[in-house]
């Protein structure tokens, strides 16, 4: 994949600034007043001309100036959420401002001329063909917002965003309409101003997006059918988010913006275990004479010992204005957020850097962006979460005794003076003992030119070239006194060191032409695209904290390098074609062509083609004049997208040898020499593919008061990436990446938003979305096989290589599969003794049966927006229905009598169930966890223009995860766990978080 014409792209990027330098045009000036339907001034309008991004935004009384025009007849274009767009004519003279009649802005909140962000460009939002979803800053989650995909929680119908923990930064997972696949990645594909990032895992960031400061985003647009997202072929299976950050407009005067939100996050709730007393009580009961003398004379919680009231301050400050014909934006942020377990904290220090010109008479747009991130983490030792739960609560956290000094004098309990390594390690221990930091570096930018062609009008050529480029450092340190610690590591400790880099960059060029001929318009779009994604993983010693080594790596390459180099390229061909017949019919085709290095020459490439056709009915006669019906139209689209993300694994289809470093070493004589071992690979490794069929109807009553969108889709995806095990063969790993199965997904998703009251002083609107979908695996093997019940999945805690879940064909993955429980007369469940499902007089793991999905039957997300005067109000909830969580806390409570020298503490279940042996496979421990959340909730208050109406200042004050209703007995009806959800095992605990907001412009 070599490009011999990259010199050429420079060579034209060098041509088209050169061309910029020596530009020089006659000009003139518009000026105008945008009005309300009162006649009022309307402040904030964006008034821009027509075809440039020339531009402005009006006064407190609703005018606006617009300087360095090009001469000749030009339009200016007015919009404002809310408010109906406005174009109107005017010439320019060079010399002279041209005056426009006052022009006023009547109300719309269906914004059918809205400029919606697609791929490769902007459509307006009553041309898409294509399920679009475009969410605006004034539209999103308010409060304490720390990573990006948090903007749009609960906004967007098909779209579930669910955060992996309550740690500061910590990752979510991201799923549009359910995900395609299996084994191979689940996420969207992210673009931002024009960049596919890479979100891959990154050490020492629990999220990659943290790295990006919500508070410079304008917009999120979500692409969800095949239609919208086939553009980016490549990565798309599973949707895609386009992030559009803010800029400046030529012309604008200086705007200083001053944000501070300070926050408190308390825990919502603790897990239910037993008191110091009712253990005492417990274990006196059912307790063998070594547990009783186990116990200590201590009241100790240890949840409130490792858990804290956690403070945030984020602050940000921006400029945006214009400097001649140069606009900018620049901003920087500063953001410190502790987390409510005890010394997790994250430091964010972010900047940004916009610069978008318009140059040559108009015809070539700059658009320049670059983005900074620098995160300091401390992360705290999260096992402490878990065993603070199971911990006896009636020992204490330190003890004089000198048989604990070799552990910092922290209570352990012991087996002859060394660490019993069966028991649970003491939680503040485990926390204080340890220090684990990472600095991560990130910086994301780009640089666009978009130029028209003098020798056709309608054809203009865009060059992007682009960036991504990451670095993360991070150690872990572990106490040499440490009670995680025993044998020869007992008072030398651990250090341990990690380094990554990560360097993505892009290059993409296309052409597109716009015409319109009479009633039609005519979009054309062809590009080509080169993406390299290039990480260097650093391999260190095994140290002491004093430094010694303990020993080398076994992986270490043999080369004399201390780093792998992996890393794959994606090469691209691409094409759109749009059709316009009377704003009435349209029609929308692509196709792209992928070529990914994961793959071998004869399967590298994938072909991915869509069309669309969409009728807005409103503009036939019989409904063009109603009033009653604003909006009407009907989409019908099919396309095909691709997967080869397969995570870290680039080149399954080549035979590779793994060379030892310590160990498998072949000794002749005194010499030892190092072994390569075969692993296994498959030639015929190929793209993930899946198709979409979708059927939408866009609608809008009564002047746009009910709009909204309903959506009905069929995804199938063909060729599974699935990490399977094989037959061993000699000298080869038995497990790897094949083309096995099939799965399918249906469902109907609708969006509607209400304009209940309108008015000056007084307006209110509601919007609502759900989403009801259902996943089903089709094929799982090449060949029938009657007696293969599926691939287990979903690890638990308790015993070894436990899972409670499984993939299995008719069914939706990671569906639970346990034993059916039986119950006395009272109720209560009879340890040990299940339902004989297949009635063979034997209860084996051939009673399993398939119960429930975690995956929820139907996603609700609902939103207000009330203002009265200069108050507001915004409120965002969230709920989940028919999703099910195995509570793996419950199923560890259980009391059994032991000669361990120690005793778990449990919950209350241990008396309801009145176990005595662990019962981890049984449906007893299976919850519906439906539940609806309040997310947000924020007040505010607009104080309006202050200090001789130079300046504006707005307060607000927010509550995030107020309350939740579920029955659900757990401590979160929505566990993740390094993405594995539906597994409830003491996770680190989302918080309350309250936050008084103050935002200061002028």
């Amino acid at each position: 994949m070599k490009h011999s014409y990259l010199p050429k792209l420079w060579f034209l990027l060098f041509f088209l600034v050169s061309c910029c330098l020596n530009a020089a045009a006659q000009t003139g000036a518009v000026s105008g007043r945008i009005l309300d339907e009162n006649q009022q001034g309307l402040p904030g309008v964006t008034v821009l001309i027509e075809g440039t991004q020339l531009g402005s935004s009006t006064n407190a009384e609703g005018q606006y100036l617009i300087q360095n025009v090009p001469v000749g007849p030009r339009v200016v274009v007015a919009s404002f959420v809310g408010f109906s767009t406005q174009r109107i004519p005017v010439t320019v003279t060079a010399g002279q401002t041209a005056t426009v009649a006052n022009t006023v802005l009547g109300e719309n909140t269906t914004l059918l001329n809205e400029a919606v962000v697609i791929g490769y460009g902007t459509q307006r939002r009553q041309d898409l063909s294509g399920s679009v979803e475009q969410i605006s800053e004034r539209q999103f989650v308010k409060g304490q917002v720390t990573n990006p995909e948090q903007l749009v929680q609960g906004k967007v119908a098909g779209l579930q965003v669910t955060t992996n923990s309550g740690a500061p930064g910590a990752g979510s997972v991201i799923r549009i309409r359910g995900g395609s696949s299996l084994n191979a990645g689940n996420d969207p594909l992210f673009v931002i101003d024009g960049v596919p990032v890479d979100n891959r895992d990154l050490p020492g960031a629990s999220n990659p997006l943290s790295l990006i400061n919500p508070n410079d985003i304008e917009s999120i647009s979500v692409l969800k059918d095949a239609s919208a997202a086939a553009i980016y072929g490549s990565r798309a299976s599973n949707g895609v988010i386009i992030v559009t950050t803010k800029k400046g407009l030529q012309g604008e005067k200086l705007r200083v913006n001053v944000s501070s939100q300070n926050s408190v996050a308390t825990p919502v709730r603790y897990v239910d275990v037993l008191s110091a007393d009712e253990f005492r009580a417990l274990v006196n009961e059912r307790g063998n004479a070594q547990q009783k003398a186990s116990l200590g004379t201590a009241n100790t919680d240890w949840q409130k010992e490792i858990f804290r009231t956690a403070q945030t301050t984020d602050n940000n400050v921006s400029l945006t204005g214009a400097v001649g014909k140069l606009p900018f934006r620049a901003s920087a942020g500063y953001l410190d957020q502790e987390g409510l377990l005890k010394r997790n904290d994250l430091k964010r220090y972010t900047g940004a850097l916009s610069l978008t010109p318009v140059l040559l008479d108009g015809n070539l747009r700059v658009d320049m962006n670059v983005k900074g991130s620098w995160i300091d983490n401390n992360f705290s030792n999260q096992d402490a979460v878990g065993a603070a739960v199971f911990y006896d609560p009636t020992q204490p956290i330190f003890s004089s005794e000198g048989r604990f000094a070799p552990y910092g004098g922290y209570f352990q309990f012991l087996d002859n003076g060394s660490i019993n390594t069966l028991a649970t390690r003491n939680p503040v221990g485990l926390i204080e003992q340890n220090r684990r930091r990472s600095t991560v570096k990130r910086s994301i930018g780009n640089l666009q030119l978009d130029y028209k062609l003098p020798f056709l009008r309608d054809l203009s050529a865009n060059l992007n070239l682009g960036y991504d480029i990451q670095r993360s450092r991070g150690t872990s340190v572990t106490d040499p006194n440490s009670g995680q610690l025993t044998g020869a590591r007992l008072g030398r400790g651990i250090f341990e060191q990690y380094a990554r880099d990560n360097n993505n960059r892009l290059l993409e060029a296309y052409l597109r032409y716009n015409k319109q001929i009479g009633g039609s318009r005519i979009e054309l779009l062809g590009g080509h695209s080169y993406q390299s994604f290039d990480y260097k993983e650093y391999v260190f010693d095994d140290r002491d904290v004093f430094g010694q080594v303990f020993q080398q790596p076994a992986d270490r390459p043999i080369n004399g390098k201390d780093y792998f180099d992996p890393g794959y390229r994606l090469l691209s061909f691409y094409g759109r074609a749009n059709y316009t017949l009377k704003d009435k019919y349209i029609l929308t085709g692509t196709f792209r062509a992928d070529g990914s290095s994961r793959f071998s020459e004869d399967n590298r490439w994938g072909y991915f083609p869509s069309a669309a056709f969409a009728w807005r009915l409103k503009e036939e006669g019989f409904l063009k004049n109603s009033s009653a019906v604003s909006d009407l139209k009907l989409r019908l689209s099919v396309g095909q997208t691709g997967q080869q993300d397969i995570g870290n694994r680039y080149y399954d289809y080549i035979s590779l040898y793994t060379p030892s470093r310590n160990t498998a070493q072949y000794q002749l004589g005194n010499q030892f020499s190092n072994t390569l071992r075969a692993g296994l690979y498959n030639e015929e490794l190929k793209w993930e593919t899946s198709t979409t069929y979708n059927a939408g109807l866009d609608f809008g009553f009564f002047d746009g008061r009910i709009s909204g969108a309903l959506d009905a889709y069929q995804r199938k995806t063909t060729d599974l990436l699935s990490f399977i095990q094989v037959a061993a063969l000699t000298n080869l790993s038995n497990e790897g990446f094949f083309n096995v199965g099939d799965l399918e997904t249906r469902g109907v998703e609708a969006n509607v938003n209400l304009g209940i009251v309108r008015g000056d002083k007084f307006d209110w609107s509601i919007n609502a979305n759900a989403n009801v979908l259902r996943t089903e695996i089709t094929r799982l093997t090449n060949v029938d096989n009657p007696n293969f019940v599926g691939n287990p999945t979903g690890g638990i805690a308790g015993g070894v290589g436990n899972n409670i879940q499984i993939n299995s064909v008719g069914y939706q993955p990671q569906t639970f599969f346990v034993f059916q429980q039986v119950y006395d007369s009272n109720g209560k469940p009879v340890e040990g003794l299940y339902v004989d499902r297949n009635g063979d007089g034997v209860i084996n793991g051939s009673d399993r049966y398939h119960y429930q999905s975690a995956r929820p039957r139907a996603i609700l997300g609902f939103g207000t927006n009330l203002t009265y005067g200069k108050a507001s109000l915004a409120a965002t909830l969230r709920s989940h229905l028919g999703n099910y969580v195995y509570n793996n806390v419950r199923s560890q409570s259980f009391f059994v009598q032991n000669s361990n020298g120690f005793v778990n503490n449990t919950t209350e279940e241990v008396n309801d169930s009145r176990f005595g042996s662990a019962q981890y496979f049984s449906d007893y421990f299976m919850e519906n966890a439906s539940f609806l959340r309040m997310e947000n909730i924020t007040l505010g208050y607009n104080f309006g223009n202050i200090y001789k109406d130079r300046a504006n200042l707005n307060v607000s004050f927010a509550v995030q995860n107020l309350f939740t209703i579920t029955n659900y007995t757990g401590l979160d009806p929505e566990p993740q766990r390094d993405g594995n959800s539906g597994i409830d095992n003491t996770i680190y605990p989302r918080p309350r978080t309250f936050t008084v907001g103050l935002n200061f412009g002028f």
